[in-house]
């Protein structure tokens, strides 16, 4: 039997263990931090002076202090000191300074490029993968010039949200 749980190095329990508690108590620790985490920044390099306990941040590429090897990691001040678990891929956190997800593609945290393969608003799909470019309206024996601006204006807008090709 493992030590360990694969994806987040939780302790397991094993038969005939002294002090279980202490295995268990350090996995509800690191369970507290990786379940639905919130930092208060990412990419820190230097551990805050005086952090507040169940405080948690995403270390930086460059560690100093206590934070040193810990690069890309989430620390968590406790009660014992600060502890760090790794990220798995996929693995998101509330950055509760800004107000946004980030998200950790295997190698780093990103805040940008949600992935995602569209986008539903009240049960219906409102994006989905990008289409095509649309021609502008051309021709014609009768021109009605605002129908013509209008038209423009909301091709225009698909390309610029990115909804289709320009």
């Amino acid at each position: 039997m493992a030590d360990m749980t694969a994806r987040f190095a939780l302790p397991y329990i094993q038969p005939g263990q002294a002090q279980k508690e202490w295995f268990h108590n350090e996995a509800l620790a690191r369970i507290d931090t990786v379940l639905h985490p919130v930092v208060h920044a990412f990419d820190v390099a230097d551990p805050p002076s005086d952090p507040l306990e169940g405080s948690a941040w995403i270390v930086g590429e460059a560690p100093a202090g206590d934070w040193v090897g810990h690069a890309g990691e989430i620390a968590v001040w406790t009660e014992g000191g600060w502890r760090f678990v790794a990220p798995a891929p996929g693995m998101t956190a509330w950055l509760s300074t800004a107000s946004l997800w980030l998200w950790h593609d295997g190698n780093a945290w990103r805040r940008d490029g949600w992935p995602c393969a569209g986008l539903m608003v009240g049960g219906q799909r409102v994006v989905g993968a990008r289409g095509a470019a649309i021609a502008g309206p051309t021709g014609g024996a009768v021109a009605d010039l605002e129908a013509r601006a209008a038209i423009h204006a909301v091709l225009e807008a698909l390309e610029t949200h990115g909804l289709i090709a320009g």
